[in-house]
């Protein structure tokens, strides 16, 4: 049997990582500027998250929601402490496009309407809500077409009112910062606004914080720099460092029944041991001030280059746009520097490092890009 060949694939082959690193089959290293999609939140192989796991694996590493899971709740009652949001409930999942599935079907319970408002250039998940609701018709088979979904400008609040004003919208989703869409930042007025309309129309603000969450911004969540609070909030590549997990943090004015959301691996003993892990490792690094001021760091010297048509981001959450396609320039990068980056588009480089990235670190990076870019 072969694989099914739906990915572009880079010729490295990953064998080990440490940190901000990883090591090839070769023996080659590369700093690792992309986090293999914004997943690597606390650094490859960090001791105590092998530990965790390690250990957790000795007792018990599954077992399904039909028992009762303390490290569940020791999970929630962390993220609600980091987070700032002690009052919210927290379903467990096991990937971002599943929690944005049952974001929208929360909403949908809650309001008993069905249309969803979302902005151009949104990229929410591949599973069939997530997709519907993912400004991009090309991975939108037939049958992910059904849903009554609205796409409009990010950052137009008076184009969102109109909408709001039939009265059949249940959501608002949007991303904290859009990833896919290039690393475009809504406004914090903008959020506010749509906190308001929310509330004025009876539908649920959903914040996607699948990418931007987890301290990549330098807040907890991104819409944290905005001072709203979200009715859902999704959440999952960076919360387990690797191990699959998402999870969905829910206003307590939506009230819970049994049997309205599952999942059969969601919130097992190993992902809680992994997610308790990455929580314990960014309050005790103090990650979420790294990202902030390594971040800003890199904006500013990344915005003094001659040759990018504009540095986009917040945190470790960083896009370069450059007036030609970059496929080439990231090239070099990989083979030539050994830096992994990623891309948004044809002609953005985005990076997403691990939280622990140093200015050392990055430093490497902007002397390697300037090299590139010197005429």
């Amino acid at each position: 049997m072969e694989l099914f060949d739906v990915y572009p694939l880079m010729d490295v082959t990953p064998v080990s990582g440490k940190g901000c690193y990883v090591t090839d089959d070769q023996g080659t290293e590369y700093l690792d500027l992309y986090g293999g999609h914004a997943v690597i939140s606390i650094g490859h192989s960090h001791p105590h998250y092998i530990k965790r796991i390690n250990d957790q694996l000795k007792k018990i590493g599954f077992y399904s929601n039909s028992v009762i899971n303390p490290l569940q709740q020791e999970l929630a009652r962390k993220l609600g402490e980091l987070s700032g949001l002690n009052d919210y409930h927290l379903f467990l999942c096991n990937s971002g496009a599943e929690a944005n599935e049952n974001a929208l079907k929360l909403a949908s319970f809650a309001t008993g309407k069905k249309r969803v408002i979302a902005f151009n250039k949104a990229f929410h998940g591949r599973t069939s809500a997530a997709v519907s609701v993912t400004d991009n018709v090309r991975i939108q088979a037939n049958i992910n077409k059904g849903m009554d979904v609205s796409f409009l400008p990010l950052n137009d609040a008076e184009l969102v009112e109109e909408e709001l004003k039939s009265g059949d919208v249940c959501a608002i989703i949007i991303e904290g910062i859009q990833g896919i869409g290039g690393v475009q930042i809504p406004d914090d007025s903008f959020f506010q606004t749509l906190e308001q309309l929310s509330k004025k129309y009876d539908c649920k603000l959903i914040l996607d914080e699948i990418q931007s969450g987890y301290g990549r911004s330098g807040n907890f969540f991104a819409f944290q720099q905005a001072d709203i609070k979200p009715d859902i909030i999704t959440t999952a590549k960076g919360m387990a460092n690797g191990f699959p997990m998402g999870g969905v943090l829910i206003s307590p004015d939506i009230e819970a029944r049994h049997g309205m959301l599952g999942a059969t691996f969601g919130g097992n003993y190993l992902a809680c041991a992994a997610g308790l892990a990455v929580l314990e490792v960014m309050e005790f690094e103090e990650l979420i001030r790294n990202a902030a001021e390594t971040g800003s760091f890199l904006l500013s010297e990344l915005g003094k280059m001659d040759g990018i048509k504009e540095v986009r981001g917040r945190g470790l959450m960083i896009g370069l746009e450059f007036d030609s396609e970059v496929a080439s320039l990231r090239k070099k990068l990989l083979n030539e520097e050994h830096i992994f980056t990623g891309v948004s588009s044809t002609n953005i480089i985005r990076l997403l490092p691990p939280l622990s990235l140093t200015v050392e670190q990055a430093t490497v990076f902007t002397r390697a890009l300037g090299r590139l870019l010197a005429p």
